[in-house]
């Protein structure tokens, strides 16, 4: 609860005091909406499956109405059920409306959920490519690695 809740401490609270009844009502909606899985919403975070601690982090964005969410690697080291879920949940938001910038090494990935992909070698972008069906690994490699 605590981790969902901590970023939107001035959306939860009342004269500048927490109202723990907000609190608990947001974070209880956002568990059940993100299907987070957690013997209650007091279990800290870092005991959760890490799934479940990456629907963690987009609640705590989600809880402040950010229009825009940067992810860095978000299905890393993650079961691929899990996995399905974070895309659609991402799949979701940005089907409201939100964007989301995503960096990810993970090639089928980003060729199944980008619209744009940038492509970047020693730090600089030296490629950007709309997501077509004829873009492949093979392609996005050879922008990343071919000859300088």
């Amino acid at each position: 609860r605590e981790n969902i809740g901590l970023a939107s401490l001035s959306k939860l609270s009342r004269a500048g005091l927490l109202d723990p009844a907000s609190e608990r009502t947001a974070v209880t909606e956002l568990i059940d909406r993100l299907g987070i899985r957690a013997a209650s919403p007091e279990v800290a975070a870092g005991s959760l499956s890490g799934g479940n601690q990456q629907k963690v982090v987009l609640a705590k964005w989600l809880l402040r109405d950010c229009r825009v969410l940067l992810l860095d690697e978000p299905t890393r080291g993650i079961d691929v059920a899990a996995r399905y879920e974070i895309y659609r949940l991402m799949n979701e938001l940005v089907d409201r409306g939100m964007a989301i910038v995503m960096v990810s090494s993970d090639l089928p990935e980003l060729l199944g959920m980008a619209d744009r992909i940038l492509v970047m070698h020693a730090g600089r972008i030296v490629a950007e490519r709309p997501n077509t069906p004829e873009l492949s690994q093979q392609q996005l490699l050879q922008d990343a690695f071919g000859s300088r």
